[in-house]
């Protein structure tokens, strides 16, 4: 039976007391040899209140297990080893075997931990960013739900956190982020830290990373040096992964956060809006403070941003084809006049596909261009499919073709005097020319000189109001427009003109045939 504390304290003062184990356990009311065995521990060094030691069956092979742990540097299999010990005639069972491997797997662990300094933070110096899968959402234009990616990026002094969603992780989505990053904590550090992608490492020769080129030509452009971790070690980038962890938990609906499926892009843009906003707003653990103001201190030791963005991370570089469209995923997009033949960038913004052009490299200067010249957005489309031109009205004014396939009404152009005397009459000369000449009417010039002629004797408002009128009603007889022009004069009301009673009908009645049929009684 195990002694308690107070027991075995008592014991200790009694052989103090006698220097003899008989007589000591006559004091404490114990046996002797209880006395020796808690005297001995003591003397050794040994918890008293440790159980106490049984041999097993496993003891005399426990160096060959250690051994065996230490040549597969702490990777062998229980099972594995067990067959082998029970080949130089282990008689226990396997789960004996299995509780020695844990120990001994245990103290080669101990022994050959890796160890690493923490990662030394200072203001302005690292910004480290990494990938995770979003949430599903409604593909562009309302399609089938599709897989997301978040851009997720972090600031190592003031743990300031920027989360981006995005369709894809190509090397142009990876730079617009990166610009949409930097411009969000308005500047750009030192280094920026992130995984061995594709889009950042091509290759690896003798354990170095060979940089992809767009991405060094990236951070030159932004005075900032991009870096790699070391392959299969999140400890020299755990700020990132911990950021991506914890987007992940709030942003993408599961039965623990109780968030509902989204609806669109754009709300699961909005929503990682008010999620960076709320992380760093709140105090942080580490820091105790929180990342915004520890931010407004980082900036003071961040480089200025150009006022251009990168021009690759604007997207696929496309020239302007002469009928004003770029070509994007094999669907047509048109663009506003005046850039045929100039370079533009295209890129996905959620749903929509963004054109933006270099407009100080036009030679003339469009008539809608408003503002600075410079890089500009100048179309947004949403996404179609393959096949289905996306056309804008406003960038075609002049074209005699409206989108749904209908001609355009023509638009006079006056080639000789007498026209140009005419239309100037005002647009009620405009719409008779159009409609009459629609119409096939006959003797047209004539009729328009008369019309001009008419217009020095009673005036030309009157006489523009009277072909406005005759281009409504489809008059274009010889003497229709002055019987309009008399008409008017003798102040009838265009009202007046026709009288509609649906009360009257004058279809014969039926009151004749009342008695049709009918016999006498």
């Amino acid at each position: 039976m195990k002694k308690s504390d107070r027991e075995i304290m008592e014991i200790f003062e009694s052989l103090d007391a006698t220097e003899c184990a008989h007589s000591a356990a006559q004091l404490a009311g114990v046996d002797p040899k209880t006395v020796r065995r808690y005297a001995r521990m003591r003397d050794l060094g040994q918890p008293v209140g440790a159980p106490a030691k049984r041999p097993k069956l496993i003891d005399p092979f426990l160096p060959k297990i250690e051994e065996w742990v230490d040549r597969s540097q702490g990777k062998v299999r229980a099972d594995k080893l067990h067959e082998r010990l029970v080949l130089l005639g282990f008689t226990g069972d396997e789960r004996t075997t299995r509780r020695a491997v844990a120990v001994a797997r245990a103290r080669w662990n101990a022994g050959h931990r890796r160890t690493y300094r923490p990662w030394i933070t200072e203001p302005g110096l690292w910004l480290q960013f990494d990938w995770g899968w979003g949430p599903k959402v409604p593909g562009p234009g309302g399609g089938e739900p599709r897989e997301t990616l978040l851009f997720c990026a972090w600031l190592a002094w003031s743990r300031f956190r920027v989360v981006i969603p995005v369709w894809d992780r190509t090397l142009p989505t990876l730079i617009s982020c990166i610009d949409s990053t930097l411009r969000a904590i308005g500047g750009a550090p030192t280094y920026a830290l992130t995984d061995n992608e594709k889009t950042v490492t091509i290759d690896r020769i003798a354990g170095v990373a060979v940089r992809h080129p767009q991405i060094v030509a990236a951070g030159r452009h932004y005075g900032m040096q991009v870096h790699t971790c070391v392959p299969f070690d999140p400890e020299s980038k755990g700020g990132s992964e911990a950021t991506v962890r914890i987007a992940k938990a709030d942003l993408i609906p599961t039965d623990a956060n109780l968030r509902g499926k989204y609806d669109s892009f754009a709300e699961l843009r909005g929503e990682c809006a008010l999620f960076c906003q709320k992380v760093n707003n709140r105090i942080h653990r580490e820091t105790g403070r929180a990342p915004s103001s520890m931010l407004d201190i980082e900036r003071l030791r961040l480089h200025p941003l150009p006022l251009a963005p990168h021009t690759f991370a604007l997207g696929e570089s496309r020239t302007i084809s002469p009928d004003q469209t770029v070509r994007f995923g094999s669907v047509r997009y048109s663009t506003p006049a005046g850039l045929v033949g100039q370079e533009a960038w295209v890129r996905v913004d959620g749903e929509e596909l963004v054109v933006v052009a270099d407009l100080a490299r036009l030679a003339h200067r469009p008539e809608w261009l408003q503002g600075p010249a410079g890089l500009t957005e100048v179309a947004r489309h949403q996404i179609a499919l393959p096949g289905r031109p996306v056309i804008q009205t406003d960038h075609y004014p002049d074209h005699p073709q409206r989108i749904d396939g209908s001609p355009r009404p023509p638009r006079p152009k006056p080639a000789t005097e007498a026209e140009t005397a005419f239309l100037a009459l005002g647009p009620g000369a405009k719409s008779w020319l159009v409609e009459a000449a629609a119409a096939g009417t006959v003797r047209m010039r004539v009729k328009m000189s008369a019309a001009v002629e008419l217009a020095a004797l009673v005036g030309v408002g009157e006489v523009d109001i009277a072909l406005g009128l005759a281009a409504a009603a489809a008059r274009f007889a010889e003497d229709d427009l002055m019987s309009i022009v008399r008409h008017r004069r003798e102040g009838a009301r265009p009202a007046d003109l026709v009288v509609a009673d649906e009360a009257h009908s004058v279809q014969p009645g039926t009151s004749t045939w009342a008695g049709f049929g009918r016999t006498d009684t």
